[in-house]
């Protein structure tokens, strides 16, 4: 018999967190480069220099909404955190938590019979945190979701 996975304490939340750290390191040394550089170039005029601190501000601005996903878990259900979208799912809607080799990150199998991608957990980085995440998430929603169907 398989062990059972534990359960943390509510709320927990899942993101990749190695992913977002070097998102967020390169896109604000990409955003400091860029501005030391218009600042250090004399030979730019105003508008050159604040074109080179927009296109820092715009690189990280892009690298903070790829950073942003995330999955919150309570006992009602899971707020699932993508690039551009927020969705919240009660427990009974989530039938199963699949993360399988090659896929980008977790989907989630719902109860109206699609499929919905759950970026928070992502095995590129940190492949064993992310087996590991996906495990609990799949234990809540067994334990949450089953008890919630009757």
């Amino acid at each position: 018999m398989p062990e059972r996975t534990p359960l943390p304490d509510l709320p927990v939340t899942f993101r990749p967190t190695r992913t977002r750290a070097v998102l967020l390191t390169i896109g604000v040394l990409l955003f400091v480069v860029l501005a030391a550089v218009a600042m250090m170039l004399e030979r730019l005029s105003p508008g050159e220099r604040i074109s080179f601190v927009v296109t820092g501000g715009l690189f990280l601005g892009a690298l903070v909404v790829l950073s942003r996903p995330r999955i919150t878990a309570d006992r009602e259900g899971v707020t699932v955190v993508n690039l551009t979208t927020t969705r919240r799912l009660a427990w009974a809607e989530v039938l199963r938590v699949n993360l399988r080799a090659g896929d980008p990150w977790v989907y989630l199998d719902l109860a109206d019979g699609t499929s919905y991608p759950a970026m928070g957990i992502q095995p590129g980085i940190a492949k064993e945190q992310a087996v590991r995440d996906a495990k609990t998430l799949r234990a809540l929603a067994e334990e949450y979701g089953t008890s919630s169907r009757g």
